[in-house]
């Protein structure tokens, strides 16, 4: 993927340069979003995730919010002073090269950096996975055969060496033609090796345990079975 990067009213921006409009600096402004009636569903989530209807087609909005001790003093605001290490361009330029990898993420489509003293707030744009559903919210009913999809999608993934710190049930979705997605990769890395797994796997364990209903521990085993 080709990027092209600009700043718009004090915004820097990163983008696809291959994309037919240029996102500007509104299009990472929920409620700019909102005053038009484009928001297609509240995604939940930390941030502010919002499916919307843009000029670019249905595509998800996720505003960057910090989680546990800090988010109470700090919430949507990061120590930074550069925009290419930003978590919002750092997660762009991931997903990007997992494409190329033709790994199962979200196509990246814009990102956003926005400095105020020595905090910057941050937005991702990214094509949105239409008719999905989380794998939390599915568990319970999926047949074994759907979940050694999910394993041979892991297997594929560890191959390549994605580490992925954050592979809970929250973040592993199943699209209307059988097919798995990876999501929220800001703090994910490519290694130049298989990665260990074992405690992804345990993660993603304890986040089903947490948030699927009773039946999911069959279909997890299936899941292992599919491991090498």
């Amino acid at each position: 993927m080709i990027e092209r990067q600009y700043r718009v009213d004090g915004i820097t921006i990163l983008s696809d340069a291959g994309l037919e409009a240029m996102p500007d600096a509104d299009w990472f402004r929920p409620q700019w979003w909102s005053d038009r009636a484009a928001v297609i569903d509240e995604l939940g989530g930390r941030g502010t995730a919002l499916a919307l209807e843009t000029p670019l087609g249905p595509a998800v909005l996720r505003r960057f919010r910090r989680g546990g001790l800090f988010a109470s003093m700090l919430g949507d605001r990061y120590l930074g002073l550069a925009a290419d290490r930003s978590r919002a361009f750092r997660e762009f330029r991931l997903l990007g090269r997992l494409a190329d990898m033709r790994l199962p993420v979200p196509a990246p489509l814009a990102a956003s950096f926005e400095p105020a003293g020595p905090v910057y707030r941050a937005g991702l744009l990214t094509r949105l996975i239409p008719n999905a559903t989380q794998l939390a919210d599915a568990a319970a009913t999926l047949p074994e055969e759907t979940w050694r999809g999910l394993g041979a999608t892991l297997e594929r993934c560890f191959r390549a060496g994605l580490h992925h710190p954050d592979l809970n049930a929250r973040n592993i979705l199943l699209d209307g033609h059988g097919r798995w997605y990876l999501l929220d990769l800001d703090r994910a890395r490519v290694l130049d090796r298989r990665v260990p797994r074992e405690a992804m796997l345990r993660r993603l364990a304890r986040s089903l345990a947490k948030t699927a209903d009773e039946g999911w521990q069959s279909g997890f085993r299936a899941l292992i079975d599919q491991l090498d």
